[in-house]
């Protein structure tokens, strides 16, 4: 860990579910020792390696697992905390309190402990209890209303926006609070509101809602970023078994009309009055949509890219996750799909890191371990207790093996 750049930081990371998990796995991939607090359940879930989106999310951490619903559990928490830099969860802002894991706690035991609580609603105010997902916070801050089908239902995102954007957002948060405390000595509280971070992120409806009083609308066909006609999604031809193949198309000039219409072969509908300029075609942008889908019916979406972007016209494939994770040269050049080992020896394809550090890269080397599976380490070498200590623990309920 010695090329990375949070290489000698050791995190305590109570998260769970997918907001707080994104954040402690960016401060792994930079080098960070981050031992996950978990809890072993009875059932078939007490010895299965962990698998899927649960792997990718807790890739290169250590696993303990410690009941702190038992005083001897807390205290040896409170251990482990003395020993580490940052303590990280994203519970309700109650839950770390109960457990005298919150700062005003930990910082009697270790004074520069930086301590980041990514709660829903963070600290402070009227909804500090509340419990909040993902989708809770996305519908609280109007993306699930702006995100409406055409008839103007909300309809929100079929996974999480709001839990990656709140891991990335925390995962900053945390780091600089650690800087900060290399700098100055001192760690500090970092109380990060997930619901400030996703209304931050809204964009010029953030604005219009503040400046000028309305209410986030969806924007349907419109481009949000200048008037464009054909804008959209258009479908192409099912390729195998894949009957959801599309493509997105966007004309915002003249002559990038001009292209398009030679680019798609120069049809005769194309010079009707109704679609002679930009505004027309915005105003009869549902006749224009069909006729184009027409065009785009009996091609690949590879086919459709190829014409219009050769022709200098904004086009992509509206890709699916085989075509970002089988497909796509240049992902597949830019290495951000690393396979890694499993415990029981397979391998398997995980998620990479979106940037890159020259001198200090960040790297995603392991899968998730198995639940518990670091007691060894962690409360053997880390913390000195025997195996006979470890093992009467483990017959108490303090932590289970």
């Amino acid at each position: 860990m010695a090329d990375r750049p949070l290489a000698g930081v050791r995190v305590l990371d109570f998260t769970w579910v997918l907001a707080g998990p994104v954040a402690t796995r960016i401060l792994a991939a930079l080098g960070a020792e981050v031992i996950k607090i978990e809890r072993k359940f009875e059932g078939f879930l007490l010895t299965t390696v962990q698998t899927g989106i649960t792997n990718d999310l807790n890739r290169d951490k250590l696993s303990i697992s410690i009941n702190m619903q038992k005083p001897e559990g807390i205290a040896l928490a409170h251990r482990l905390a003395k020993i580490s830099d940052i303590v990280i969860d994203n519970f309700s802002a109650r839950v770390m309190r109960q457990w005298q894991m919150d700062y005003e706690s930990l910082v009697k035991i270790k004074p520069d402990i930086v301590c980041v609580s990514m709660s829903g609603f963070g600290h402070t105010g009227p909804h500090t209890h509340y419990v909040s997902f993902g989708p809770t916070l996305q519908a609280l801050t109007g993306y699930t209303l702006m995100m409406a089908d055409k008839e103007g239902r909300p309809a929100g995102f079929s996974y999480s926006y709001s839990d990656s954007a709140g891991g990335f957002t925390g995962a900053l948060a945390a780091m600089l609070a650690l800087w900060n405390r290399r700098r100055t000595g001192k760690g500090q509280f970092v109380d990060f509101a997930q619901f400030e971070g996703l209304i931050s992120l809204i964009g010029p409806a953030l604005l219009d809602i503040a400046i000028n009083g309305r209410k986030p609308q969806p924007p349907k066909w419109r481009s949000q970023e200048g008037p464009a006609a054909p804008h959209g999604v258009y479908r192409c031809q099912a390729e195998a078994s894949d009957d959801d193949r599309w493509v997105a198309i966007s004309v915002r000039s003249a002559d990038e009309w001009e292209r398009f219409v030679k680019a798609i072969g120069t049809p005769a509908w194309a010079f009707e009055p109704r679609f002679r300029t930009l505004y027309s075609r915005m105003s009869n942008h549902e006749e224009l949509d069909g006729l184009i889908s027409k065009w785009t019916a009996d091609k690949s979406c590879d086919q459709v890219m190829g014409i219009l972007q050769r022709a200098g016209v904004a086009a992509g494939i509206v890709a699916n996750a085989q075509d970002s994770c089988e497909r796509d040269p240049h992902m597949r050049e830019r290495g951000y799909f690393p396979q890694v080992a499993m415990p029981d020896g397979s391998t398997m394809q995980l998620s990479g890191m979106p940037f890159k550090l020259s001198a200090t890269p960040p790297a995603v080397r392991n899968g998730a371990h198995e639940v518990g599976s670091d007691a060894d380490y962690v409360l053997g070498e880390l913390l000195g207790l025997s195996s006979t200590e470890r093992e009467e623990m483990a017959r108490a309920g303090v932590i289970w093996l």
